[in-house]
């Protein structure tokens, strides 16, 4: 992974995390245990700290920044979805932010709390614990089902597998010219989308 010292400030990976070789990590970045950080994620940590903590997942496109002598965290078992901006800001510890959101600074997104899919966290917003907000800017909508908190712990969980199966298995090759004979599928993952579990 291209990975940067700045003002003589190393970033840290914890050997359990897995952080794709496309992703850029600069400076003040802390990874811990277990973590996953996806193609092309950013986390510049050139003016304020980034801590990913144990178990938490960053995917594909993320940005994370922050001001000087602010921090940005992902606490333990943090869910940071595809395209997702962070900045100065605090995930708390089981909570999701979803796809394309953006999350402002000093904003607090509470424990087990959802952030959907495109919201727009203001700067300083403290979103409760347990709910989930959506908008532009995100309001808070209601609080979630004991269903919905699973699922995403479920989810949070196939990331940290994937972690654990990106270190033992992923590697660059070529790609094949065509389709192989026989072409494997990859392992069957029991999980589903939001939409699938409400629909049961």
């Amino acid at each position: 992974m291209p990975s940067y010292a700045i003002d003589g400030v190393i970033p840290v990976v914890d050997p359990t995390a897995y952080v794709h070789p496309s992703a850029v990590l600069i400076g003040d970045v802390i990874v811990g245990p277990n973590c996953y950080v996806g193609p092309c994620a950013s986390l510049r940590g050139d003016f304020g700290r980034i801590v990913l903590e144990e178990g938490s997942n960053l995917q594909d496109n993320c940005c994370v920044h922050g001001f000087p002598d602010n921090d940005t965290v992902i606490e333990v078992n943090g869910h940071i979805g595809h395209g997702a901006i962070l900045h100065s800001c605090v995930v708390r510890r089981d909570a999701m932010v979803g796809m394309n959101a953006v999350v402002m600074d000093e904003a607090e997104i509470g424990e087990k709390a959802i952030v959907a899919a495109s919201a727009f966290v203001p700067a300083g917003m403290k979103v409760p614990p347990r709910t989930l907000v959506a908008g532009m800017p995100a309001r808070v909508k209601r609080e979630l089902s004991e269903a919905e908190i699973a699922w995403k712990l479920e989810g949070t969980q196939v990331y940290q597998a994937l972690a654990v199966r990106s270190l033992a298995t992923m590697r660059e090759v070529e790609p094949l010219a065509q389709v192989e004979a026989g072409r494997p599928r990859l392992p069957s993952i029991d999980v589903k989308p939001l939409i699938a579990t409400k629909r049961s």
